[in-house]
């Protein structure tokens, strides 16, 4: 007996023939055939980095975002950015094994954003080890700011976009603020006053956020275009996947995105500390 884990490409005048992940095709005769299952496809190499890698991309977004390890979580302070604090700029990453106990993590949690007059944020994977342990703890979700890390093929989003009327042009523009100062790892991507969007550079990953339409333009494929620039961009210097995160409640995006081809990898919840 032996077995065969693959595609069927063919079932069908007494054979089956099998395309396997790696290798030729088999063919098998029909009678040999003992068994066979459904299996679920793999995932793609992308979807298989765990999530604290995942997010580790973040820090692409903003050049000057201070980070120190706190075991085997990251703690990361910056600045306002558009006038704000951004909670993935100043938040502990707290998904994996913290490689202390855990009253002693929080303490080092609450000092450092403490010293810098910061409340005490983590961000988890929802439904982790880790969010149950700070939950026990005291720490309550932020309400209303769960988000999904999705990612996705640049070239299959690039190949896939629909085809958008020419409406309005859009500016592409790109920053050199490598450690070379040679090659552009940030650009912005605007149409006047109606859409814009952002996209950083992260090795081959390529980070998309604030992607934004103004009301009186939405749903006329403004967003897409800008999306579509960017990429572009990206593609041009190396990226092979794309990643964003988008808010749960924020149904109109998640399904431009999955549209696209951008699939969640995993989900995030903001926790704040206790006073």
């Amino acid at each position: 007996m032996t077995d065969v884990l693959g595609i069927c490409t063919a079932w069908g005048d007494g054979r089956c023939v099998v395309a396997p992940e790696a290798g030729e095709p088999v063919e098998i005769p029909l009678a040999d055939i003992v068994s066979g299952k459904p299996v679920p496809p793999r995932p793609s190499v992308r979807h298989r980095v765990s999530a604290y890698d995942a997010e580790l991309h973040v820090l692409s977004l903003w050049p000057d975002v201070e980070t120190r390890p706190v075991g085997g979580w990251l703690l990361r302070a910056a600045p306002p950015y558009d006038g704000r604090l951004r909670r993935r700029a100043n938040s502990v990453l707290a998904m994996g094994e913290p490689g202390m106990p855990l009253p002693e993590a929080m303490s080092v949690i609450r000092e450092f954003y403490a010293e810098r007059d910061r409340p005490a944020l983590a961000q988890v994977e929802i439904g982790s080890p880790e969010e149950a342990g700070l939950v026990a703890a005291g720490w309550a979700p932020v309400p209303d700011k769960d988000n999904d890390f999705m990612i996705g093929s640049v070239a299959q989003v690039l190949r896939h976009a629909p085809r958008l009327p020419e409406e309005g042009v859009v500016c592409l523009r790109e920053r050199l603020d490598a450690p070379s100062g040679t090659q552009p790892m940030r650009a912005e991507a605007e149409m006047e006053d109606r859409a814009r969007g952002r996209a950083a550079l992260d090795g081959d990953w390529v980070g998309l956020h604030t992607v934004e339409v103004h009301p009186d333009h939405r749903r006329r494929g403004l967003a897409t275009r800008v999306i579509v620039e960017l990429l572009d961009w990206a593609a041009g210097l190396g990226a092979t996947t794309a990643w964003l995160h988008v808010e749960t409640h924020n149904a109109a995006a998640i399904g431009l995105y999955e549209g696209l081809g951008f699939r969640t990898h995993h989900t995030a919840r903001y926790l704040t500390s206790p006073r």
